[in-house]
């Protein structure tokens, strides 16, 4: 890609690493997470509701330094972690996490109301005829709501393409190892001369967040035709 230089194809490309194991390990707890709030009634709801959606409340720095302080390999948990080989602070990893936390909200959002559009009626005679949960679930539920399964796991990749507070207070702004777009921006602008690439990656950042705006509403458009048509 000659349009942009070496320095800015490295954030690219680690933002689009960071973006999908951000995603891909914030699925499964997201799709459980949201279907618990979604079918289950149990102590605590709220509170695990309201969890979920603190990291849209505040503000990315804090969500970074409670990260930092948490996982650094100074504190007990980060230092436990370190000791079986597995580093967050001040690594992609460390950017991934942050990513996958702040995007977290928007993906349990859109499975959530993906499965509040499903008749439990429809699950409920699925059980009577002998099914498991599990089978329920992977058999009936899932592919309903799969289309809002991939709405959330679209809108939680772009929110972590765009992720900037959280990550570089957690794990700095490192070019090759920690430097993802949103920072690669802040550090082109930081310096005489810098404009020029920061309005390349502006350029890419925005392309990439309108193309998954725009896929994200195609898909919920597609679920709400499914379930009017139901």
């Amino acid at each position: 890609m000659d349009w942009l230089s070496p320095a800015e194809w490295e954030a690219v490309r680690l933002s689009l690493r960071v973006s999908f194991w951000a995603t891909v390990a914030a699925l499964p707890f997201g799709l459980f997470i949201a279907y618990a709030l979604a079918r289950w009634r149990f102590p605590g709801k709220q509170i695990l509701n309201g969890l979920v959606h603190l990291p849209l409340i505040l503000p990315p720095v804090v969500t970074g330094y409670l990260l930092l302080i948490t996982l650094s390999p100074r504190a007990p948990v980060g230092g436990f972690l370190k000791s079986i080989g597995i580093s967050f602070a001040f690594n992609w990893t460390g950017a991934a996490l942050a990513a996958g936390i702040m995007g977290f909200p928007l993906m349990v959002r859109a499975m959530r109301l993906s499965i509040e559009a499903v008749d439990p009626k429809l699950e409920q005679a699925a059980a009577t005829l002998g099914a498991s949960r599990t089978w329920v679930f992977a058999t009936v539920t899932l592919p309903m709501v799969l289309p809002g399964v991939l709405a959330g796991a679209i809108l939680g990749f772009a929110k972590a393409m765009g992720e900037f507070g959280a990550t570089i207070t957690f794990v700095s702004n490192i070019p090759g190892q920690t430097q993802t777009l949103p920072s690669a921006i802040y550090a082109f602008l930081q310096v005489p001369g810098g404009e020029a690439s920061a309005l390349r990656l502006v350029a890419v950042a925005v392309a990439v967040a309108m193309l998954a705006l725009l896929l994200s509403e195609w898909i919920s458009r597609r679920v709400a035709a499914r379930v009017g048509g139901a």
